[in-house]
């Protein structure tokens, strides 16, 4: 028995096929061939960085790990339970529409932008004018707009998808009166 299994994966293993490395990987060889160069050009970066300064990658990596663990986590879990929770008790649900991610992604790439650009979206970027010749003042509307447009592109997504998650009849303003006649109304004899 042993011997068959050995046979069936050396087939597996040897199979040029994309189903082979899918059975075996898990995805695609474009997926592994993404994943191996996204993880040369990290080890590059952390590469460069460590060799500059070490203790400063340290210590910027165990505060991130914390201030994500300890801060950022429980905010935006209570943020995602108050929006599930208010949104949960309408009356009318969505026909099979996960919106709660039409919530979450916008709210997340917003946050990371405001969490890379901070200093300046804020205002306490103090070498930065210096440094660079140019404005911080106009980061904070410009943040703003981009958080509306992600917002606003996640309720024209959310919208279309409820649009095609509705039945026939209902796209049209409901069933028609008289079933379905053109004249409309009952007829009376």
């Amino acid at each position: 028995m042993s011997d068959t299994n050995d046979a069936t994966d050396a087939a597996d293993a040897a199979d040029p096929e994309p189903g082979g490395l899918a059975r075996w990987y898990g995805a695609g060889p474009l997926h592994l061939l993404a994943l191996l160069a996204s993880l040369a050009l990290t080890g590059y970066a952390v590469e460069r960085l460590v060799a500059v300064r070490p203790l400063a990658v340290a210590l910027w990596f165990v505060g991130a790990a914390v201030v994500h663990d300890l801060i950022l986590l429980p905010l935006y879990s209570l943020a995602d339970l108050s929006a599930r929770s208010v949104l949960r008790h309408r009356a009318e649900r969505p026909p099979g529409v996960a919106w709660i991610n039409h919530l979450r992604v916008p709210a997340f790439l917003s946050g990371l932008l405001l969490l890379v650009w901070f200093p300046l979206i804020l205002g306490l970027s103090v070498p930065y004018p210096g440094a660079t010749g140019l404005s911080e003042e106009v980061y904070l509307g410009r943040w703003l707009a981009i958080t509306a447009v992600l917002f606003g592109g996640s309720a024209v997504a959310l919208a279309v998808r409820l649009r095609r998650a509705r039945p026939r009849g209902a796209r049209r303003g409901g069933a028609r009166r008289g079933g379905g006649r053109r004249g409309g109304g009952v007829r009376e004899s």
